[in-house]
């Protein structure tokens, strides 16, 4: 496997209710987002690394790595409007080691998301090598639901990750006909449903920072860990 890993951190703060992006908050003596980048090279030495940044936190960004990763070799992509653009804007940063077979995996992982495993990441690649494409899952409770159904309903999380050939040009289409995914699975089964995209089982732990409370449900998960991962 030769791995991009990209970390999308080009949000805005506006739903966790602060003035700045809630990636950049302290989480148990470390940003949100550096931890998010350990966990997920963590499995792939020599991967490439590539964090989705809002251009205004260009600076802040900087500070944080060195700081805090100075051992991951962090490339920064300016993102854009919407999750579905800034992930286009970091395949078309990738497209050449793409088209040239440097990268044949691309995993994409929200960087708000600071509870995932490294070996999460790694069956989510070994997965995704075998069989086009891979994303985390857990089984939602019907008691969790509305409605009644018959059919078995899964949350999906991240890392999610696909054939870096596939991926690219599936983006590609879909920056021609103005379509915009709610995640990268939706864009590549839009374009490439032929693609096979495995669940494999997800954490529970892995619970995405969006809002306040969210913070203490990771401290204390992150202190059950002994503060590692």
């Amino acid at each position: 496997m030769r791995i991009a890993v990209v970390v999308l951190a080009a949000g805005s703060g506006s739903r966790f209710g602060n003035a700045t992006n809630k990636v950049w908050l302290p989480l148990s003596g470390r940003r949100i987002i550096s931890r998010s980048l350990s966990n997920a090279v963590k499995s792939f030495p020599g991967c490439r690394s590539v964090l989705v940044i809002n251009s205004a936190d260009t600076a802040l960004a900087n500070q944080v790595l060195r700081r805090e990763a100075p051992h991951i070799d962090v490339e920064l992509v300016n993102g854009g409007d919407s999750r579905h653009e800034s992930e286009y804007n970091a395949l078309m940063h990738l497209a050449p080691a793409i088209e040239d077979g440097s990268i044949n995996l691309v995993l994409i992982h929200d960087g708000a998301r600071p509870l995932a495993t490294s070996m999460l990441f790694h069956d989510i690649a070994t997965t995704a090598h075998h069989h086009g494409g891979a994303l985390p899952a857990i089984v939602v409770d019907p008691r969790e639901m509305d409605t009644i159904t018959d059919n078995q309903i899964v949350r999906v999380q991240t890392p999610q990750a696909f054939r870096a050939e596939e991926l690219l040009s599936a983006y590609q289409q879909a920056h021609t006909d103005n379509f915009i995914g709610t995640d990268t699975a939706a864009c590549m089964e839009r374009y490439f449903p032929n693609v096979c995209s495995i669940a494999v089982a997800g954490e529970v732990q892995n619970v995405k920072i969006t809002y306040p409370q969210d913070l203490v449900i990771a401290e204390h998960v992150l202190e059950m860990r002994g503060y590692k991962e």
